[in-house]
């Protein structure tokens, strides 16, 4: 059978697979990109909705703050090669970025395809060899060290060092099937539990399965999740969407993994979620400013007074859960129905009793644990001329540009590192 040999191969065609490649290739080795799916960067040709958020302009302490899956791991990691180093990388390439809110940056082009198309013209460039439509059948160790790999077809390819970039297992329509988890574990590496994070929540409660609310979007609300005492492990101020399952939208994605973090830890079937939908202003001075209105039109219904404060159904929602008939007068309400009606403007609490499953989340939660890696060279501590980069590694961030950026980073570190590896070792 036919045997080839390279300086580094590089499994997996995301983001963090190419920046990999990218990376070895300019140290000046021999290397071999493998993918099983039959084109690379999908991922990123999804990505930001099609445009690409490539990376976040927020500081580095911000950043670490957003990946709240072993984000400080990154520390070390940061300092060799950062978002800064990100953009000027892509701005060498020809593509030009600009800033979105929250720090969010995107090509000027809003196609996220011009980015894929880049890092191939420069793989390219740097006579990278490419393999697509080439799963990966196992990777080889022999006396603490990687030796080959066998792809499915039968070829195997010989290999001073192996970069795994398969990613995890959500999004598996981009290839994302956890073929790593194996190859890690064959090299003695432990795999940390794998669950959803920045997945829409499911909720059982009648209003949900009624679809009372299903379609409404709520603005720049207070999302928290509760411990089984009633204080919040998260909040997070975005925006959220009621669905026919559950809920879903920026807020809730990011709650997600405290939903399931919470699940776990006190063995519970449902978590409690606190929605605040005035969150900027406090409880005693809304019901001041709602009781003025109300009693400064005595014989207006309440929901035309209300008008505009909140979303129209949500409104209704709210005074009908409150036993207020939207029909009735403002000067027959009672102060008590009026406290019960702004307390569940600022504390709505629902259930939630898990979440999507893992195909159907944006990020994998858990994988390769950071303890076996080497933080500023993405090395394996076990096993010699072996590196991890994406999202197999157990990290994981909040989306907005937060995933992308550490792939990038730890792809950079990792392409980079392999093949010196090999050429220093000549």
């Amino acid at each position: 059978m036919k045997r080839t040999k390279y300086d580094c191969v590089v499994i997996g065609g995301g983001p963090s697979g190419l920046m990999a490649a990218i990376a070895a290739g300019e140290k000046g080795a021999r290397v071999l990109l493998v993918d099983k799916g039959d084109k690379l960067g999908r991922k990123l040709a999804i990505s930001g909705g099609g445009r690409c958020n490539v990376t976040n302009r927020l500081p580095v302490e911000e950043i670490i703050k957003h990946i709240p899956g072993n984000g400080r791991f990154l520390y070390s990691a940061f300092s060799i090669f950062n978002n800064e180093d990100i953009i000027s990388f892509f701005e060498k390439l020809g593509i030009e970025l600009k800033e979105e809110d929250h720090g969010r940056m995107f090509p000027t082009s809003n196609k996220a395809q011009s980015v894929v198309d880049a890092l191939l013209t420069k793989l390219s460039e740097l006579d990278v060899e490419i393999k697509v439509n080439s799963p990966v059948r196992d990777v080889y160790y022999e006396d603490g060290r990687v030796v080959s790999l066998k792809l499915v077809s039968g070829e195997t390819v010989s290999a001073g060092s192996i970069v795994i970039a398969v990613g995890g297992k959500s999004v598996p329509h981009t290839g994302s099937t956890g073929d790593g988890y194996a190859w890690a574990k064959k090299a003695g590496h432990t795999i940390t539990e794998l669950f959803p994070t920045e997945v829409p929540l499911l909720s059982n409660e009648p209003f949900i399965k009624e679809k009372v609310l299903q379609g409404l979007s709520l603005r720049g609300v207070d999302l928290s999740v509760l411990n089984p005492k009633g204080k919040p492990l998260v909040t997070h101020k975005m925006d959220m969407i009621f669905t026919h399952f559950g809920v879903s939208g920026p807020a809730v994605l990011r709650c997600s993994q405290f939903v399931v973090k919470a699940m776990k830890k006190w063995k519970l079937e449902k978590v409690t979620m606190n929605l605040d939908a005035c969150p900027d202003v406090k409880q005693e001075q809304l019901f001041q400013d709602i009781n003025g209105q109300l009693k400064a039109e005595p014989k207006k219904a309440v929901k035309n007074v209300l008008k505009g404060f909140l979303p129209e159904r949500y409104l209704l929602f709210l005074l009908e859960r409150s036993e207020i008939d939207p029909s009735s007068q403002c000067g027959q309400l009672s102060q008590e129905k009026i406290r019960s009606f702004v307390n569940s403007c600022k504390n709505f609490q629902f259930t939630v009793n898990g979440t999507q499953p893992l195909e159907k989340a944006f990020v994998t939660g858990g994988g390769v644990s950071v303890k076996e890696i080497e933080p500023q060279t993405m090395a394996s501590r076990l096993m010699a001329g072996l590196f991890f980069c994406g999202e197999i590694l157990d990290i994981h961030g909040y989306t907005g540009g937060y995933n992308i950026t550490s792939a990038l980073v730890t792809g950079r570190l990792a392409g980079g590192n392999a093949a010196e590896y090999v050429l220093g070792g000549r």
